[in-house]
């Protein structure tokens, strides 16, 4: 009978498949309550019954308004992961208000992906281009803006392609030969856009 060992090279990639399957909300949107709102459609028929409940929305900030103490943000929002932040690619599910105490540079959030956390207030008539909108309003306690990041994504490759073959039954030796997988992926890696902090 053949033993089969798990070289370092495979415990290595375990641990590292393993670690980057731990998602974390960032601490400056994770908010108060267990599950913010994130479901806009949702709100946005009936946004009276979500006043003070908290919430959290993403997406690309298309105005940025500076008003008296505070700063107002018009987000076309889109899906968020399961770290909040907002799928690339996604459509636009809804736009909001998020509305920042103090000043905040227009430079610094205009066109940027971000995410919001706070209670809903409610909604307030605008205008998106000259047609009639009706926005969630977001009083925020906390945002984050990311950053679109390139990275190479590599072609999965197997375990481990050698693997240790014990000798038959009575035998001294053994040897280290390729698994019954294949050999290594050397396929090219693809170039992917992603969010990070």
């Amino acid at each position: 009978m053949r033993k089969r060992f798990i070289g370092p090279a495979s415990l290595w990639l375990l641990a590292t498949v393993f670690l980057s399957g731990c998602v974390s909300i960032p601490d400056s949107v994770k908010g108060t309550s267990p599950v913010p709102q994130q479901d806009l459609l949702r709100v946005m028929n009936a946004p009276q019954l979500y006043v003070g409940q908290e919430s959290r929305f993403g997406g690309k900030v298309v105005k940025v308004t500076n008003l008296t103490g505070r700063t107002r943000l018009e987000i076309a929002t889109q899906p968020l992961d399961d770290s909040a932040r907002p799928i690339l690619g996604a459509a636009s599910v809804g736009r909001i208000f998020a509305d920042i105490n103090g000043f905040v540079d227009p430079v610094d959030l205009h066109n940027q992906m971000v995410t919001v956390v706070g209670p809903i207030k409610g909604s307030e008539k605008g205008e998106i281009g000259q047609a009639a909108y009706n926005f969630v309003v977001v009083s925020v306690t906390g945002y984050q803006r990311w950053h679109l990041t390139q990275q190479v994504v590599m072609p999965p490759q197997p375990i481990d392609p050698w693997i240790w073959y014990g000798p038959p039954r009575g035998r001294h030796g053994g040897y280290w030969g390729p698994g019954p997988w294949g050999g290594y992926n050397n396929s090219p890696g693809q170039v992917q856009t992603i969010l990070t902090e």
